[in-house]
């Protein structure tokens, strides 16, 4: 028997982001300039950022993940992500967390980047 408890039935597996937010769409072009180095589409796009929290005082928590855990860049893509959205007028502060739950799958990639890619 483990310590941790089960996430509870219905509870979303990721974050909901803070999509009503007068900062979110400039956050998520910021994440649209950044690029995996070895997929020719957006980070955003790929549907590696998970949720995009903006809390009253501006300060931005994003949470992302990576297409595999052994990414070459698994070290630097936060930080890029970061280097991406602080510039933005207004915010306050990033904080970039990288996670592994739920994994990302080619499920997760909008259609842009399916199409892009070659998948649709």
């Amino acid at each position: 028997m483990t310590d941790t408890a089960d996430p509870l039935e219905g509870t979303p597996l990721i974050k909901p982001s803070s999509t009503d937010h007068p900062l979110y769409e400039k956050i998520v072009d910021a994440c649209r300039s950044v690029f995996d180095p070895e997929i020719p589409v957006n980070i955003y796009d790929l549907g590696l950022i998970y949720t995009i929290e903006i809390d009253d005082e501006n300060a931005v928590s994003i949470i992302m993940t990576l297409t595999a855990p052994g990414c070459p860049v698994a070290g630097d893509m936060p930080g890029w992500v970061a280097d991406a959205v602080e510039p933005i007028e207004g915010v306050k502060q990033v904080d970039v967390e990288l996670t592994w739950e739920p994994v990302w799958g080619m499920d997760m990639m909008s259609d842009e980047a399916r199409l892009e890619l070659g998948f649709m």
